[in-house]
């Protein structure tokens, strides 16, 4: 599984004009874009370790001795989409293969994981629409962009 995670101030998903998640970040605040791509090998086990990193990643600006702070320390809110292109292969060519990424059958399974596994350790957790087109907008603060294979 691989994941590239973003320090946003605000982040926003929309289908067909329609926002389908959003961060709802306090002013001055922080919270997490999560960009999640599955592979074929992928199970419950990485997607349950993929939420875990995500939840306790010390990239957020603490306060006092927490310089870096996690989403967990914070109770900050995360968004969450699916993304199949984080596994493109180039390779060869121009185009790019898409033979790395699941299925949506074996994936979406998988994202909703991560998804409920944040929710269960407490998150706020905003999620785009699977295999949907999708239009979504972030501010990165800082810029910090990480990105994790799991």
């Amino acid at each position: 599984m691989r994941a590239v995670i973003q320090r946003v101030s605000s982040a926003e998903v929309t289908v067909d004009g329609a926002t389908v998640g959003a961060l709802d970040v306090p002013p001055g605040g922080q919270g997490l874009l999560a960009l999640i791509g599955v592979t074929h090998d992928d199970d419950a086990a990485s997607a349950a370790a993929v939420a875990d990193k995500i939840w306790k990643l010390r990239i957020l600006d603490g306060s006092g001795d927490r310089r870096e702070a996690s989403a967990a320390d914070l109770d900050a809110p995360i968004l969450v989409i699916s993304q199949f292109t984080l596994y493109a292969n180039t390779a060869k060519g121009r185009r790019p293969s898409w033979n790395a990424a699941a299925p949506g059958a074996i994936a979406e399974p998988l994202v909703d994981a991560v998804v409920a596994t944040l929710r269960g350790f407490g998150a706020t957790v905003a999620t785009g629409s699977f295999g949907a087109h999708m239009h979504v907008e972030s501010v990165n603060d800082g810029p910090v962009t990480i990105v994790l294979d799991v």
